[in-house]
């Protein structure tokens, strides 16, 4: 597993929030010089504090989101990687209202995994189908980067987010976004 970025960690966490049922996901990302840290919050189905134990646990699935596959790797293998970084994680659920997902990394940790390609990341989050609205909040301390996009925004001024061209503009647009902090 030595191959995973904190982006692809990020996009896992958050694509859970995009199958579960929810109107509306929320993804936060902070950077600082020395750590990296996301938040992940949804309106979707949640879970009792027994299907969150469950979900905590790499040896148990669902056996419905992924048919073939014996074990859950998604949260263990979050929590994992945040301790083993120097930092944490927290999970907050409530059935029927939704599940809060922070996870924060110590960037100057030897075994933290890179951050990874940002940009990209936020490109394929917003094209998870599913939820209506999809809200990404980007704040990076060096250069000074915060910033906001919204899918239905993203829809109203390419009017889809199918195409091969508006992928591309979409990509364009996200990389020049994080390229303003580095001015």
């Amino acid at each position: 597993m030595g191959h995973y970025t904190l982006c692809d960690l990020t996009a896992d966490i958050t694509q859970n929030s995009a199958e579960a049922g929810a109107a509306l996901v929320e993804l936060d990302i902070r950077e600082t010089a020395g750590e990296f840290r996301f938040t992940v919050r949804d309106n979707g189905r949640g879970m009792t504090a027994g299907e969150l134990e469950r979900a905590k646990d790499p040896f148990v699935t669902d056996g419905i989101k992924h048919p073939r596959r014996r074990v859950g790797l998604g949260i263990p293998f979050l929590i994992q990687m945040a301790e083993q970084s120097g930092g944490g994680s927290a999970i907050e659920s409530r059935r029927g209202a939704g599940t809060v997902v922070s996870a924060w990394f110590d960037l100057r940790g030897i075994d933290t995994p890179p951050v990874g390609d940002v940009p990209s990341l936020l490109r394929s989050v917003l094209l998870f189908s599913g939820p209506a609205e999809i809200v990404i909040r980007r704040t990076r301390e060096a250069g000074n980067l915060d910033y906001e996009v919204r899918k239905t925004e993203l829809q109203g001024a390419l009017g889809e987010l199918e195409s091969a061209a508006s992928l591309a503009l979409l990509g364009k647009y996200l990389r020049a976004m994080e390229e303003d902090g580095n001015e």
